[in-house]
């Protein structure tokens, strides 16, 4: 369910673009799985999106952009573009909320001095456990940043939780002790936090209230449309679609979806068969 926080957005910001949705509910989460698990649950769903016309497909999912994208787009995409005869790509979330985190494009590399740096900020990442390990976020903005320090606080269940739609109360106790987790850790609040899973997006308010007032967050579905935005202007040979169509497909229970589904759409939702 997580992916529809991001793809809500993204309808917003391309609203005649065509699109079609996957919610892999039969699997999900991934954050508790293993990885050679996540590349081939992954790799099943776009190609079933590819099979459905898809030309571009953003992984909504922190844990399947850590962990899958990369062996994908070096092995996997470019048979992929061969066999189905046209332009196709796979894209991932976490690139576009560094950009955002760090303020400097992806291709931006920080020269090294060797000076001392003064001042460090502290960038908080809260994530499923499977996208802590691969400590994606760590490396990348100190490719970037120097003066930014990264302390990413796996949230083991957290997503499960809200899939299962757990009442706000035991929601708030479990991201209240992450919160506080990371300050123990840390000896302080971060500068500013991540939300990095897309279903923590639906609870971020429960994030913002735990954090002191006014700590800025990253809120993904924001960062990846301002990344698209960019990425659609550099590459024009995407046939993106000009009908504004909406297909949702599930691998779970086809039909009408629950009120957590619309919660998180902001809409009622019904999927066909994956």
């Amino acid at each position: 369910m997580g992916g529809l926080t991001v793809h809500r957005e993204l309808t917003r910001r391309f609203p005649d673009r065509d699109f079609v949705y996957l919610a892999d509910q039969a699997n999900a989460p991934y954050g508790g799985r293993g990885g050679e698990e996540i590349v081939d649950l992954t790799r099943a769903g776009c190609e079933r999106l590819f099979e459905a016309g898809a030309n571009v497909i953003v992984l909504a999912c922190n844990t399947a952009s850590a962990i899958a994208l990369r062996r994908l787009q070096q092995s996997w995409v470019p048979e992929a573009r061969a066999r189905h005869g046209r332009p196709i790509n796979v894209l991932g979330i976490i690139v576009p909320t560094i950009e955002a985190a760090t303020g400097m494009p992806w291709d931006y590399e920080a020269e090294r001095h060797g000076e001392k740096i003064e001042a460090i900020d502290v960038t908080g990442v809260f994530c499923t456990a499977a996208t802590a390990m691969s400590r994606v976020y760590e490396i990348e903005i100190d490719k970037r940043r120097e003066d930014l320090a990264v302390f990413s606080e796996p949230c083991p269940g957290l997503a499960g939780l809200i899939e299962l739609g757990a009442p706000a109360e035991e929601l708030k106790v479990v991201v209240d002790d992450h919160v506080d987790a990371l300050r123990r850790r840390i000896g302080r609040h971060p500068d500013q936090a991540i939300l990095g899973c897309t279903h923590y997006e639906i609870v971020a308010d429960l994030f913002a209230a735990a954090l002191p007032p006014g700590t800025p967050v990253i809120h993904q579905p924001t960062a990846v449309a301002d990344a698209l935005d960019r990425y659609f202007q550099r590459h024009p040979e995407y046939d993106l679609g000009g009908s504004g169509r909406r297909d949702f497909l599930t691998s779970g229970k086809a039909g009408p979806q629950s009120d957590l589904v619309s919660q998180f759409w902001g809409a009622p939702l019904t999927f066909a068969p994956a």
